[in-house]
């Protein structure tokens, strides 16, 4: 299988197998207009299988969605077909807007304007709870 190498765009490389899909989703890709592989159980010597997605455009990527997805991944950042720069991601210490809480009683489920905000309570065990009533996200 071959795929082009990007003259502009991005790569994201790292990704844990079987989740490049879910990132795919989150992050919209469907919807760009550009050229986007998504390539599923990749060899790769340091994780056996690994999921990458690259984008035929630079656009803005939702780090947060990212890290907490998995924490691992990288982002790599091409122009002229050069890799310039190579992002690490994180766990994020705060998640707006990425997930919902699930708890029927949460003001968060019943006010539409307010934002779902999750805080990382332990990053550990990558645990995050409801700003506003403590429920674990799941």
């Amino acid at each position: 299988m071959t795929i082009d190498e990007i003259k502009n765009g991005i790569v994201i490389d790292h990704i844990t197998a079987g989740l490049g899909m879910k990132i795919y989703n989150l992050l919209n890709l469907d919807e760009l207009e550009c050229s986007v592989a998504f390539i599923k159980n990749a060899p790769s010597r340091k994780m056996g299988k690994k999921d990458i997605i690259k984008i035929d455009a630079s656009i803005d990527l939702n780090t947060d969605i990212l890290g907490y997805i998995d924490p691992d991944i990288t982002v790599n950042i091409i122009e002229n077909g050069k890799n310039v720069e190579k992002k690490r991601i994180a766990l994020p210490e705060k998640l707006t807007n990425v997930i919902t809480c699930k708890n029927p009683r949460c003001i968060s489920g019943t006010e539409q304007e307010l934002p779902h905000i999750f805080t990382l309570t332990d990053k550990e065990n990558r645990v995050y709870r409801c700003l506003y009533c403590e429920s674990k996200a799941k």
